[in-house]
């Protein structure tokens, strides 16, 4: 059963199977990767070998024979290339005609091999020693207040390395340590704990071998997480049902063929993934789940008037929930017609799904940033654990909610202490182990810094990884802005533009990947991290180096420490250089409850839990329950509909981690070639005069003064909403303005982004 909309406009072949193979052979050949990367593959997600840098999806206790997707392969050749990004290659071209380049040809110049600094004379970086390096950013922090410095993360760093950032970040002086969730996930970590007491989602993976329905919100699994695809297709063999809501129809979600299964492979026989997929508009979740929520009511009203067992788990409710009434009092009185015209979706067709969930025995509630990267996006998370909590879906097995994660490493580095909010950090256990006083002041996040820096008050910014000038809104604002900063470094493994957008003062430092053998003083070195499903995990890299001049984001970290902090016996950079198992000592020490034994369970098959309250239905809110809300609003969108005013979802192509950018293809929606194209349903481009092929401009329509416009976008029809269009992320996000997010977490809303098409 599907939505009702115009499927021939659109690519309909599966996610997975030969195309998924082809993808990455592709990238293999253009990476010129050595043989020895298919060693790494083979040891890709699986007990004692490497963890994908890729996305956050769980490593099986179990592993398939090759576990690893199309994504994750891509990211490993990537790393692994034989391309090389020297000191010649910068002397050969200034900052100013780079900054010409498209995105794709900058990475596409490969690895980075030397540590490099910003020449102003000559408008190039140049290299130098790292000893130069570390001395010259020294020197620039040290002038500066701690407070005007931001030590940015961008979620894929080690747990040992991320802990030691956020120690070197307190030990200078701020809490500024905002991370790649502030501009993705950090609505579910803000909202998911007002709600339920935990920032993460309940689930482990063993829940989708026991659910009966998947309640799917704004993600989509072919391209950013296909491995999720292998427990999908699992669950839907054994009856489970998906209902899905996302404004965009998503191959992932509609058709997989595994490509581990021979036979499908041979007889090109998909499967059938979603039972029901229900193309809600932009913002309409809120409206779409209070019509679930109300034909649940009312199951529940006519189940009682017969006599039979209630629909709702009234034991659970009355156990473990707070604010029950004032919801139902909520849902009962929002009518239909608001239902419909806010959400876009059929009375029957919610009913139908609603029906679904009332026969479900368990239920797992997964969602994305479609779901949350709204003004009222907390709101969408409430509204979908409400639905959850209504038929006790939280807290037992098969049951429960999970959020999908991006970044390998994004939850993980915010459990060992990379965050603003100094509440979350165990600051007077830091203070006793290492004998200062950590600043007590909240620090900035990824809005507030970009505030900082248009405003000036922020004049330095350290970056672990990451694109985040290319990443946040409002580009056209924020990179004039940026160039007047005292600081900027970059720690990369390859050029963006991020890196040639600098402050006065500008350091490119290379580091190596996490596929590549860490050597130091006391022998080769692992690393962990943390999954969606809080999990840790041991990885070992084992291919050579790109170059002997490259360090580790450790040691560049504790480089930097070292030159700019002052000596203290407590503060034993060197040793902790030396050996990472005395850094998971004190990550163990400073969180026992989650990390006791670390170094003893690192490797073990499928990871070790660290636990989760909510998972065993002990709710850390303010109540001490699971609390239902009331959304004050129908649609999460921040400003509304009128008349020639679109919403823009910003998306992810096939062939694009993040704002990585592996090639122009885009397959699973049929898209080729450019990336400069702008998305509409036939409907909506006849209404508005255009044609395919058409080239016409987005500009924004938040009616703050702000001129904001997206030039050369080639009008192609696709299946979408009325009144949605669609565009590529980064290319779109000069259209989002920096206050559009968000209201509790300060995340950009760059799924309902208000603009109009200029011819």
């Amino acid at each position: 059963m599907t939505d009702q909309r115009d499927e021939s406009i659109q690519h309909e072949g599966p996610a997975g199977g030969w195309g998924s193979l082809k993808g990455i052979g592709e990238v293999f050949a253009r990476e010129l990767s050595t043989p020895a990367v298919l060693e790494t593959l083979m040891r890709q997600n699986k007990a004692g070998g490497y963890m994908c840098s890729s996305c956050a999806w769980g490593k099986p206790t179990h592993p398939h024979t090759f576990e690893f997707c199309e994504n994750g392969a891509k990211a490993t050749l990537w790393d692994l290339t034989r391309d090389r990004c020297t000191p010649e290659f910068f002397a050969r071209h200034t900052v100013t005609e780079l900054l010409g380049w498209p995105d794709y040809e900058l990475e596409m110049q490969g690895r980075l091999t030397a540590p490099m600094r910003y020449d102003s004379a000559t408008d190039c970086y140049v290299a130098c020693s790292w000893e130069e390096a570390f001395t010259g950013i020294a020197r620039e922090l040290n002038v500066l207040d701690p407070r005007s410095v931001v030590f940015y993360a961008s979620g894929k760093a080690s747990l040992e390395t991320s802990y030691l950032y956020a120690l070197l970040a307190r030990m200078y002086g701020c809490n500024n340590l905002p991370d790649s969730s502030n501009m993705c996930h950090e609505t579910t970590s803000v909202g998911l704990k007002k709600v339920i007491g935990s920032p993460v989602g309940t689930c482990v993976m063993e829940d989708f071998e026991h659910c009966d329905a998947i309640f799917y919100f704004g993600q989509n699994p072919g391209t950013n997480s296909p491995r999720f695809l292998h427990p999908l297709q699992e669950a839907v063999k054994r009856g489970c049902r998906i209902i899905v809501f996302n404004p965009v129809r998503e191959q992932g979600l509609v058709r997989f063929i595994n490509p581990q299964n021979p036979l499908q492979m041979l007889t090109g026989d998909a499967t059938e993934l979603a039972h029901m997929y229900l193309q809600v508009k932009p913002g309409g979740d809120i409206a779409a789940l209070t019509g679930l929520a109300k034909r649940v009511l009312e199951a529940d009203d006519t189940a009682r008037a017969a006599g039979k067992a209630d629909v709702l788990d009234r034991d659970f409710i009355e156990q473990h929930t707070h604010g029950f009434e004032a919801f139902v009092e909520t849902a009962r009185n929002t009518g239909w017609d608001e239902i419909e015209r806010v959400s876009g979706l059929a009375r029957a067709d919610l009913e139908a799904a609603a029906d679904v969930y009332v026969e479900a025995k368990n239920v797992i509630g997964v969602y994305g940033m479609g779901l949350t990267q709204h003004v009222h996006g907390s709101q969408s998370i409430g509204m979908l654990v409400n639905l959850m909590l209504m038929r006790g879906n939280i807290g037992r097995q098969g049951a429960g909610m999970s959020p999908v994660r991006g970044h390998s490493n994004v939850q993980g580095q915010r459990t060992v202490g990379i965050s603003e909010k100094p509440e979350l950090v165990p600051l007077d256990k830091l203070a006793a182990m290492f004998d200062f006083e950590p600043p007590r002041d909240k620090g900035l996040t990824t809005v507030d810094a970009c505030e900082g820096i248009c405003d000036g008050t922020v004049k330095g910014f350290v970056s672990l990884g990451g694109n985040f000038v290319r990443a946040i809104p409002d580009r056209d604002v924020m990179e004039p802005a940026w160039r007047e900063q005292a600081l900027t470094v970059y720690i990369a493994t390859r050029l963006n533009r991020s890196h040639l957008v600098h402050g006065k003062a500008s350091y490119l430092l290379p580091c190596l990947v996490r596929a590549e053998e860490d050597m130091q003083a006391s022998g080769p070195q692992a690393v962990s991290i943390e999954d969606s499903f809080s999990h840790i995990y041991g990885s070992v890299g084992k291919r050579k180096p790109a170059d002997e001049h490259l360090l580790s984001e450790l040691a560049i970290v504790t480089g930097i420490a070292k030159a700019t902090l002052p000596a203290h016996p407590k503060w034993r950079w060197d040793e902790w250089t030396a050996d990472y198992g005395i850094v998971r000592d004190l990550i163990a020490e400073t969180y026992p409850h989650d990390f006791h034994d670390f170094n003893a369970r690192m490797f073990q098959p499928g990871g070790f839990y660290r636990g989760n309250p909510a998972h065993e239905r002990i709710w850390k809110t303010d109540s001490g329950k699971a609390e239902f809300t009331n959304p004050s609003v129908m649609s999460a969108l921040g400003i509304g509909d009128a008349p020639g005013r679109y919403h823009l979802i910003t998306m992810r192509s096939n062939d694009q981690f993040n704002t990585t950018i592996y090639g122009h293809s885009d397959r699973l929606r049929g898209l080729e070639g450019s990336r400069e194209i702008l998305l509409i349903n036939p409907a909506e481009m006849e209404r508005a005069g255009l044609k395919e092929g058409d080239v016409v401009s987005l500009v924004g329509d938040a009616g703050d003064g702000v001129v904001r416009e997206v030039k050369g976008l080639k009008v192609t029809p696709f299946n979408l909403p009325d009144g949605c269009l669609g565009g590529y992320y980064p290319e779109m996000n000069a259209l989002v303005p920096l206050w559009y997010h968000d209201e509790a977490s300060k995340t950009p809303a760059s799924k309902g982004v208000p603009v109009r098409i200029r011819r």
